[in-house]
């Protein structure tokens, strides 16, 4: 049976484990995990209904990359600016659904949100531990791009290194990526005692595929950030990043950090002190109005 989380339930879960109690075999492991909040979702056209009860709704589709399906979720004009969205980990498209939805963003630009691999319908029991690997397998992503401008990218979380990375490797294709609570400083990046106890059986017997993913790409990210070093100061296309001040997952100095490396990009950094982690569903707005200016600009 597929258990759907919610926000509420992640927020009893992790009290609980707080505390020490142990839910299911896992209960431990669950904060390091939900890097981002991004819930993992059972992924069909069921849940299209289930987030879109009236039209429009977005078209479900996959794309060939490297051997591998991505799929993804789309909605507005295809002639449009197109805007990328990237989840955490785990996650899936959904966790971006309520933007597609949103009609200032649709009056003016195309929707993605992808499922990036290893999750959702695109989780073929193939997880990728490295960034470059990521970006490359969403590179095809960016060439559905009609509008001539590039590619705008938002990735919350665990997003937010993988739409870095893909903005290092395919700058040509990109014309602006918004951070929102990204983890992307390696120094603010580090490895607990529960990222190795879950690869270890009997957790790892116990815990579901969606959280094995999310260990397995979290466990080497220190490594993957550090790889991107060199690269920050070639971006040269506009960067937002957004956080929160009382973020408990991701650490608030990463803005300070891109703000230093990202030197030659047009940078709007956006502090706030109030605002935990879930930006995406707290806040919407924030990551509305920068997608609109960048749109804009």
């Amino acid at each position: 049976m597929k258990l759907f989380f919610t926000r509420r339930l992640l927020t009893d879960i992790m009290k609980s484990c707080r505390f020490g109690t142990v839910l299911s075999g896992f209960g431990i492991l669950l904060p390091s995990f939900f890097l981002g909040g991004c819930l993992s979702v059972p992924d069909n056209t069921d849940l299209v209904s289930r987030y879109f009860p009236d039209n429009p709704r977005p078209v479900l589709r996959y794309l060939e990359s490297n051997g591998r399906r991505i799929h993804y979720a789309e909605m507005g004009d295809e002639q449009l600016p197109l805007v990328v969205f990237v989840h955490g980990t785990p996650g899936s498209w959904t966790a971006f659904a309520h933007f597609l939805r949103n009609t200032n963003l649709l009056q003016v630009s195309r929707m993605i949100s992808v499922d990036r691999p290893g999750f959702g319908n695109s989780g073929d029991g193939r997880w990728e531990k490295r960034l470059e690997d990521h970006a490359s397998l969403l590179e095809p992503v960016l060439n559905l791009d009609n509008s001539g401008r590039g590619a705008i990218l938002v990735g919350h979380s665990y997003g937010g290194p993988v739409i870095a990375r893909m903005a290092m490797d395919y700058p040509e294709k990109v014309a602006g990526i918004i951070m929102v609570a990204a983890s992307v400083d390696p120094d603010l990046e580090h490895r607990r005692w529960y990222h190795l106890m879950a690869m270890m059986p009997p957790f790892r017997w116990v815990t579901p595929k969606p959280l094995l993913a999310a260990n397995a790409e979290i466990f080497p990210l220190k490594g993957e950030l550090k790889k991107m070093l060199p690269f920050w100061e070639e971006l040269t296309m506009p960067v937002t990043v957004i956080q929160g001040g009382r973020d408990k997952l991701v650490n608030p100095g990463n803005p300070a950090f891109v703000e230093r490396v990202a030197v030659n990009a047009p940078q709007s950094i956006q502090l706030y002190p109030e605002i935990n982690h879930f930006i995406p569903w707290s806040h919407p707005q924030l990551i509305e109005d920068a997608i609109l200016k960048m749109l804009a600009e």
